[in-house]
């Protein structure tokens, strides 16, 4: 039974050596995406639709290319009731949990909220609120 153990030690020593030599390291979180060609990367299939709508509706908003638009950022988010992160004064909405998307764009360094949710696409928002921190649980509507 004593040599069972020690053939045992012997080879675990062994393997605990040979990951050391080989350089094994601790792998690293990626760099934040910073160009659109990284973004795409990033951006679920179905966001990019989203994004592709957002930059779209941006473009004929400032009358430009498309192409001259940057993603910045693009998540998918909980909004805290219907207003999907966009409330207007004169309105009521629906006080639940609503799945959706958050669009920021980009423009000669001026920032663009588009919001998304439920089967409602990408609208511009000129005075965004924030979705819900974390996973919020919201519903698809």
């Amino acid at each position: 039974m004593r040599q069972g153990y020690a053939r045992s030690l012997a080879g675990f020593s062994a393997a605990t050596l040979l990951l050391a030599v080989s350089g094994c390291t601790w792998a690293q979180s990626p760099e934040p995406a910073t160009d659109d060609a990284q973004m795409k990367e990033t951006v679920p299939a179905a966001g990019s639709e989203l994004v592709l709508i957002a930059k779209n509706d941006l473009a004929a908003r400032l009358n430009i290319d498309s192409g001259s638009i940057k993603l910045t950022r693009f998540d998918e988010v909980t909004w805290p009731d219907g207003s999907l992160g966009c409330p207007r004064k004169d309105m009521k909405y629906k006080q639940m949990l609503v799945n959706g998307s958050l669009i920021v764009l980009t423009v000669d360094g001026v920032d663009y909220h588009y919001h998304s949710g439920g089967t409602r696409p990408p609208f511009y928002c000129p005075n965004p609120t924030p979705p819900v921190p974390g996973d919020g649980g919201g519903v698809d509507i």
